[in-house]
């Protein structure tokens, strides 16, 4: 099995278990599958974890209900807007194209929380337009949605929880040790992985 929409490469994931390992590769043919299936799986348990997804998703047009005039909520992540459409009689048809200067895209120069590298997440109508504000979808965005580049923390998160789930199979029943308090026993998300990733948390 390939990976696929991996937010670390087979050969990244064999040089981190190398150098865990004393320089021993383990990408051999038998378990290269395996190496894979952990990347795919630690990948996909990321974005359930972040609520968004952190690769290219590519673009297309969307619609969007806007609940304020002046701001439009994406729910989404877009690393690139290319044409904001709106339907203004509400007859399903998108008449009116917005000019690059109408709206703002957010959050602006791409950082939250000190952290550059940010999609665009909501925009701002700035121009000589407003969002209809009704419940049916009268916005469409036609943008590159996903992250154009994996930020290096939800990386080293996918090595840690890669490797997790690749040695998986030497704690069958989750106990890992014992402790001064009794078993030490493996949680669905390491901690450390949790910290690298709480920024990126989608909480709606």
């Amino acid at each position: 099995m390939a990976v696929v929409n991996g937010y670390i490469t087979f050969d990244e994931f064999d040089s981190y278990l190398a150098a865990a390992n004393n320089g021993q590769t383990v990408g051999t043919a038998n378990r290269r599958t395996e190496m894979e299936n952990a990347i795919n799986a630690a990948s996909r348990m990321i974005d359930d974890h972040c609520g968004r997804v952190f690769y290219d998703v590519g673009a297309s047009a969307r619609v969007f209900a806007a609940a304020d005039q002046h701001l439009l909520e994406l729910y989404a992540d877009a690393y690139t807007i290319t044409t904001v459409k709106t339907d203004t009689s509400g007859d399903g048809v998108f008449d009116t194209t917005w000019s690059s200067t109408d709206f703002q895209a957010e959050p602006l120069n791409g950082v939250v929380a000190g952290t550059p590298g940010w999609p665009f997440t909501r925009l701002r109508a700035v121009g000589d337009y407003h969002f209809p504000m009704f419940t049916e979808a009268r916005v469409e965005v036609t943008a590159g949605w996903g992250w154009s580049a994996v930020p290096a923390p939800v990386k080293q998160a996918c090595f840690i929880q890669s490797h997790r789930l690749f040695t998986r199979a030497e704690a069958p029943t989750g106990v890992i040790g014992v402790g001064e308090f009794g078993a030490i026993r493996l949680t669905s998300v390491d901690r450390d992985v949790e910290t690298l990733l709480q920024k990126f948390r989608n909480v709606i």
